[in-house]
């Protein structure tokens, strides 16, 4: 038995949405499970299109992906068991929206984490986002599939322009929009004390990372943390609806002095040399 398989594992985990300041229906759909004390899904999706079809969209991404997941054989490593659950939510989506006519180019975002035993598994298609908040740090770990985020990514525009810019919630790439749709794929190692933060833009186009990170790291509970980001977000008065998913890693292994950066490695390797 290794020390990884040795290590006590204990998650807490959290999902908030509301329809916010603005809107009359809330097209945000957000679900958890909590498998075992060391294994925790969190699913955040933001419906597109009609109020009808938008919240269709998102309810049936968020359903989909936790039914499938649940259902799939003992043993089935997690990773495969996450992105058959978000192309099982793919083809749901598409299905619906091709023999029911209210329904006809609805789609959704999706950012669904897995956490097991410490290792993170993310997949992600949209603008919704997976944050990782780390020693007083908050992380974008998803990329944008939007115009702006694209363009920011190439060097076309700066971030804080493509925060505000027109094209910011205009989506290159959704959920249900075709039978066949490229997700995502993001893996990563949690430690003790490291908070997830998965959200809509209604959540995050409100307050800006600098704002959401005393919010998420007040207090020792999820569930606190989901409620006063959107309690704030409400406050400032969003335009949109808001969802908030956290997932707290409470008892893991302490991070090791050699995840600190690769800075801090190469001058580990090479030193300082005097004389």
């Amino acid at each position: 038995m290794n020390a990884a398989t040795e290590t006590r594992f204990e998650l807490e985990v959290a999902a908030v949405t509301d329809v916010g300041t603005e809107r009359e229906n809330n097209e945000d759909q957000c679900g958890h499970v909590l498998e075992s004390e060391s294994c925790g899904l969190l699913v955040v999706a933001d419906g597109v299109s009609s109020a009808e079809a938008g919240e269709m969209a998102s309810q049936t991404a968020v359903a989909a992906t936790l039914r499938t997941f649940s259902e799939q054989p003992p043993g089935t490593p997690t990773a495969k068991r996450l992105y058959r659950a978000v192309q099982q939510a793919n083809i749901e989506i598409y299905d619906l929206a091709t023999v029911v006519p209210e329904l006809r180019g609805m789609t959704t975002t999706l950012t669904a984490v897995v956490v097991d035993r410490g290792e993170l598994t993310a997949a992600h298609i949209g603008d919704s986002r997976l944050y990782l908040c780390r020693d007083g740090r908050l992380v974008q770990l998803t990329k944008d599939h939007t115009v702006a985020g694209e363009k920011s990514r190439m060097g076309l525009m700066s971030k804080s322009r493509a925060r505000a810019h027109p094209d910011r919630s205009v989506l290159t790439r959704s959920l249900g929009r075709e039978l066949i749709v490229p997700i995502d794929r993001i893996s990563n190692r949690l430690y003790r004390g490291d908070t997830l933060l998965v959200c809509s833009d209604g959540l995050y186009n409100t307050l800006g990372d600098e704002e959401m990170t005393p919010l998420l790291l007040q207090g020792d509970d999820a569930m606190g943390a989901c409620l006063r980001l959107v309690d704030t977000a409400n406050r400032r008065g969003t335009l949109d609806n808001l969802t908030a998913a956290v997932l707290r890693v409470v008892e893991g292994p302490e991070r090791p002095a050699a995840a600190a950066g690769l800075g801090a490695r190469l001058r580990g390797l090479f030193g300082r040399r005097d004389g």
